[in-house]
């Protein structure tokens, strides 16, 4: 095969590759409407994975039941409480169940059913801690969960208390912030609090819940007159026959700590042992590393064509050739790339009205941003090629692309090599931010687990060995590429 076939067809590949893999697109019998509910990924006990990695929860088990009572059918996406409000404010998703306070806020923002249960916030410290009252936090670190009423109770009496307040994206990292001693308290719902201890964490509750208020589930206003009705008159229906009080008592017991110890047990890790949660999680943990690995190949293919492109766009001898390709580069090498994930997944869909699915949206933001520093080596290698090279094949009579083309990109490309195997690497550990669009990648993947066993540190061991090894095959690739070329 001519060489000049290999980046087309390797590219066609990959965008056959990626259209096999995006969510397909079926007709919609009008009777049996499916509608796309966000959730939340770590919020035990109304929505968590199981150790068969299904979602179980109180939410999920209400949503279904709502769907089942009025008729029409649910997809569950786990996204993360943040990802999933961006999601609904794009109209990515059509509503979101994550334990969601209804305020005066949402409520402007979207369409929020009736109430369907009622929480109030407490505060929990280290076992064994000394403070035992929120008067002793005063003027201590406490920590919050993202965009949770937990949070916005904390920030209402912070001024008072002289609180110092730290912001986590997800319960674990902020249940260990207190255990490991860096924060003096944490605060969250209650049920969920309670929870968490009974599957083991060593926290304890110090303060009465404050702030109590009423959790909704948050529907898209374009589907205030659809979707809305049908969410209220099903709520009211399985609240009338048994069916709510039912969920409710299956994941929490009577409410106390031993009855929801008792259900917790049904769901976590029994062996807590390293190979314990290895084998366990197993499964898991290769489906979101084969997710990790789509996601690098993709973006690797698609970003190695889009930065050649743009890399041989800036050496043209055209001043306007050359400006677009540093303009390209200066941009997205210059974006965060969560920011540009977030902006691509739900900044854009909010301009075309349009959905954009999370894994497009992934791959994009990695073609441009790895794209744009692929170009800047491509064009710093060709322009490290000494001068008197073009102007000795010029002097022979060879055109400028033939003189590109048969003398400097062959000597550019020996340049170029060491950058393009660093910049696989870094596209591998770039996959990881991509868990704001709720895409199950290895490090989603770790989250989700630790939500249900508390286990931080052993489950983050498991992915860190699991990202070195990659890491390492492909440093060893690297090494053996630059030996062939030399």
């Amino acid at each position: 095969m001519k060489k000049k076939w290999f980046w087309p067809l390797l590219a066609m590949a990959a965008a056959l590759f990626l259209a096999w893999n995006s969510p397909k697109l079926t007709p919609v019998n009008a009777a049996e409407q499916t509608y796309t509910i966000g959730t939340d990924v770590t919020f035990p006990p109304f929505e968590y994975a199981n150790k068969s990695n299904k979602y179980v929860g109180i939410d999920i088990d209400i949503m279904n039941a709502i769907a089942k009572a009025e008729g029409f059918k649910v997809n569950i996406k786990p996204l993360g409480f943040n990802a999933a409000v961006q999601s609904l404010e794009a109209n990515q998703i059509d509503g979101v169940i994550a334990g969601m306070s209804i305020t005066p806020e949402r409520k402007a923002k979207f369409a929020m059913s009736n109430p369907y249960y009622k929480s109030g916030v407490v505060g929990a410290v280290k076992t064994g801690s000394k403070y035992h009252t929120l008067n002793s936090l005063r003027g201590q670190r406490v920590a919050v969960k993202t965009g949770t009423s937990a949070a916005d109770y904390v920030h209402s009496i912070k001024d008072k208390y002289h609180l110092k307040v730290v912001t986590f994206d997800d319960s674990n990292n902020m249940y260990q912030d207190v255990i490991t001693g860096n924060s003096a308290a944490c605060f969250e719902d209650e049920p969920v609090m309670q929870y968490g201890i009974a599957t083991g964490l060593s926290l304890k509750i110090v303060t009465k819940p404050a702030k109590s208020g009423y959790y909704g589930i948050a529907i898209a206003k374009s589907h205030a007159n659809d979707l809305l009705p049908k969410v209220n008159a099903g709520l009211k229906k399985i609240k009338a026959n048994g069916t709510y009080a039912k969920i409710v008592r299956k994941y929490l017991g009577n409410g106390s700590q031993k009855s929801q110890a008792k259900t917790a047990a049904k769901t976590n890790d029994s062996d807590h042992s390293f190979m314990g949660l290895l084998k366990s999680n197993w499964g898991t943990l290769m489906g979101g590393l084969g997710e990790t690995l789509q996601l690098t190949v993709l973006g690797i293919v698609f970003a190695t064509v889009i930065g050649i492109i743009f890399g041989l766009i800036g050496v043209i001898p055209n001043k306007f050739a050359q400006g677009v390709a540093t303009t390209f580069i200066y941009i997205f090498r210059g974006l965060p790339l969560m920011v540009l994930a977030l902006f691509i997944y739900t900044g854009i869909p909010s301009l075309i009205g349009a959905k954009i699915p999370a894994l497009i949206a992934g791959v994009v933001t990695l073609t441009l941003n790895e794209g744009a520093y692929t170009a800047a080596f491509v064009k710093g290698g060709i322009q490290a090629v000494d001068g008197g090279q073009m102007e000795a094949a010029r002097s022979l009579g060879l055109p400028w692309t033939k003189s590109m083309r048969k003398v400097i990109l062959p000597q550019g490309i020996k340049i170029m090599i060491p950058s393009f195997i660093n910049q696989f690497i870094i596209t591998l550990k770039d996959t990881s931010i991509l868990s704001v669009l709720g895409l199950l990648e290895l490090t989603q993947t770790g989250k989700i687990i630790i939500a249900r066993n508390m286990e931080g540190f052993k489950i983050w061991t498991m992915v860190a060995l699991m990202y070195l090894i990659i890491i390492t095959l492909l440093t060893w690739l690297s090494n053996w590429v630059q030996k062939k070329v030399k």
